[in-house]
């Protein structure tokens, strides 16, 4: 991001700087129309109908005005809560009918929507705006419904899946069509499970016209937090602040051993403040790092791993967390600034983590850095750009001071525009602005879908009770046992995590999993904390690993290797969170300073243990036994505790010290 002759920030910061990925190699580069394609392969809300001439200004048109108009409910218009929920479902259904097509493999560009799409945008919307045009009607029946008010409903519900299958795809259909199909089939599940069943009327009432349903608490938040921050998240990148952290990256961790997959963690740490899906992420920033660490030696495999490992781990990055910790604090009445602090360090362990495993896996295989005349130099960076952190600096003071969500992100939207002015490379003109506005609608219709669908499940848990019979059955399983509990419920939490996005997914575990270790004993943030961490891995678990996936794409691999390879390096997101569950301590949850550092550092140093086993190389190969006594001497010093840290780092020691002597045997 230096003055033009050098890598930065391009005349249009709206697109995918793909040229500066720095690859001189035809095989190596990776085109903007690939990039686009793996996008719309893997994300499903990528995968939109391409318009030209005048029907693509009209679309252009109704994506602005819906942005505009959502911006107006959340400021100067106040609309009664099922009013604003309503109408902001309805746009986005009308749009995702419009967009979307009803065959993942149907042609994008043919400039046209079928006429059965139009109906069925007009439908689904026209369903939704029925509720908004007779709400104070609805609430004066009390529950007396009409035979129209069940047929609109039933309408309106069997279109919101419809759409969701199009835009979120079938992971999270399946799941929902599940609790449907549970709650009216109940009175025929044999045994623990058995309820007495409920009519379809009284399943689309429920789901249809009350608060616990789709217009239930994910639509709320995301009709107002999320839709802002997405917003935000779309004018910040105009500013071309996603180069400016791969730059940021390049200019710390370029030189180092093994660095082009060091500049990846970073910045896809970085980029995951201002994005909310792990596939976005990876392609974003993979398409300028998985050529760069392929061309210094990296396998194909490690390399793609290396950047969806990283990028999944931007959606437990705070103090955004994929729009997530907006989410957890209005569904757990837990302050934003508590939640965004207890994230700080089982995020570091998580990167730091990936970190020494990608400069074992470096030191392994004799891997350098980048050369010099590559590298951007920091202070000059800084020096240069230092404002576009401006933005996002002040929507993280202002949620920490007790500013909401919704006001704090509106002033960011207003700093993002104001700072990109400060340079010509990066200012805004109008039709960037236009673009940010159509970006932040685009961006909204999938976890708008996602947010609706994820309500109904809300909605068949608190109808049918299944979410504390599910805790009490899991227990039972268990035998009592709280870590054959927890693997259980991680088990579930990745299932249920596969393929769906980072605020639906974590209302999911939310609702269903994390009621099962509330059961256990343990407290309330820890117990989310756990089950959004083991959600959001799902995203490079396989079978589905949709980031790993994605990741394979770009660097033209083996897709499962590079899925097993990914969840290798997330190894700490496999282990964390059972000790914050155990120990909330690394939660930073009624701590003295002194214990913080003792539990950063022994957990450090624990993460070290487990990488070098993991990947089987510290300062040579190591033999299975040292493994061994690597992994338990790792796994011991993040539990906290003195006798387990003096017990792992005992441990730890013997491994290193034979491992020293290893390696001056093979001098």
């Amino acid at each position: 991001m230096e003055e033009p002759k050098e890598k930065g920030l391009t005349s249009d910061p709206s697109q995918l700087d793909i040229q500066a990925a720095a690859v001189e190699d035809d095989l190596e580069h990776i085109s903007a129309a690939e990039v686009n394609e793996i996008m719309a392969k893997y994300d499903r809300e990528s995968a939109t109908r391409i318009f030209s001439g005048k029907k693509a200004l009209l679309i252009k048109g109704l994506l602005i005005a819906f942005t505009l108009f959502a911006i107006s409910i959340n400021t100067f218009i106040r609309l009664n809560a099922q009013v604003h929920r309503s109408m902001f479902i309805a746009f986005i259904l009308f749009l995702a009918y419009l967009l979307y097509p009803a065959r993942k493999n149907a042609p994008k560009n043919t400039n046209k929507v079928p006429w059965y799409d139009i109906l069925l945008a007009m439908a689904s919307s026209g369903s939704f705006l029925y509720m908004s045009f007779n709400y104070k009607q609805l609430i004066s029946q009390a529950g007396s419904y009409t035979q129209f008010d069940m047929t609109i409903a039933i309408i309106a519900i069997i279109l919101l899946l419809e759409a969701c299958r199009r835009v979120v795809g079938l992971p999270i259909l399946i799941v929902v069509s599940c609790f449907i199909a549970y709650a009216y089939f109940g009175n025929y599940v044999p045994g623990y499970f058995s309820h007495r069943g409920f009519s379809l009327q009284r399943i689309a009432t429920h789901l249809y016209f009350t608060t616990e349903g789709v217009i239930g608490t994910p639509l709320a938040v995301c009709s107002t937090f999320i839709f802002l921050f997405i917003l935000f998240g779309a004018f910040l990148e105009r500013t071309g602040i996603g180069q400016f952290f791969i730059d940021i990256a390049n200019s710390l961790a370029g030189k180092a051993t093994g660095g082009p997959a060091k500049v990846a963690v970073i910045a896809s740490a970085l980029q995951g403040t201002i994005t909310g899906s792990s596939v976005a992420n990876t392609v974003s920033s993979g398409s300028f790092t998985i050529p760069m660490m392929k061309k210094m030696g990296y396998r194909p495999e490690f390399a793609a791993a290396v950047e969806a490992a990283a990028s999944t781990g931007g959606q437990i990055m705070p103090p955004i967390m994929g729009a997530a910790a907006f989410l957890m604090s209005e569904m757990t009445g837990i302050p934003y600034s508590n939640i965004i602090i207890a994230a700080i360090i089982p995020a570091f362990l998580y990167f730091t983590g990936i970190m020494i495993m990608v400069h074992l896996e470096a030191k392994r295989y004799g891997l350098k850095g980048l050369p010099p005349e590559e590298i951007p130099n920091f202070f000059r960076l800084m020096l240069s750009y230092w404002y576009l952190l401006i933005p996002l600096v002040v929507l993280v003071t202002m949620m920490m001071t007790g500013y909401t969500p919704a006001r704090a992100a509106l002033i960011a939207i207003v700093l993002s525009i104001v700072v990109s002015m400060f340079r010509k490379e990066t200012r805004m003109d109008f039709s960037t602005f236009l673009g940010a506005l159509e970006a932040g609608a685009r961006n909204i219709i999938g976890v708008g879908v996602a947010c609706a669908v994820a309500g109904m499940i809300v909605g068949t848990v608190t109808l049918t009770g299944i979410g504390l019979k599910l805790a009490n059955g899991l227990l039972a399983l268990s035998g009592g046992n709280i870590l054959l509990a927890l693997f259980f419920t991680m088990i579930a939490s990745i299932v249920l995590g596969m393929g769906v996005p980072t605020t639906a997914n974590y209302v999911i575990m939310a609702t269903i999993t994390a009621p099962i270790v509330l059961q256990l004993g343990v407290d309330l943030l820890p117990a989310h904390m756990f089950v959004f961490y083991f959600g959001i891995v799902a995203d490079i678990t396989p079978p589905v690993a949709l980031a790993a996936y994605a990741g394979s794409a770009i660097a033209r691999s083996n897709p499962l290797k590079t899925g097993v390879q990914a969840t290798k390096l997330a190894i700490a997101a496999f282990i964390i969170p059972y000790i914050f569950a155990l120990n909330p301590s690394l939660l930073l949850i009624g701590s003295e300073p002194l214990d913080i550092i003792l539990v950063t550092l022994t957990a450090l140093a624990g993460m070290t243990g487990v990488a070098a086993a993991t990947e089987g190389y510290i300062f040579a190969k190591m033999n299975p036994l040292i493994r061994i006594v690597s992994l338990i001497g790792g796994l011991m010093l993040i539990i906290p505790g003195i006798y387990t840290d003096l017990g792992g780092l005992a441990l730890l020691s013997i491994a290193f010290v034979f491992q020293k002597l290893s390696s001056r045997k093979h001098l």
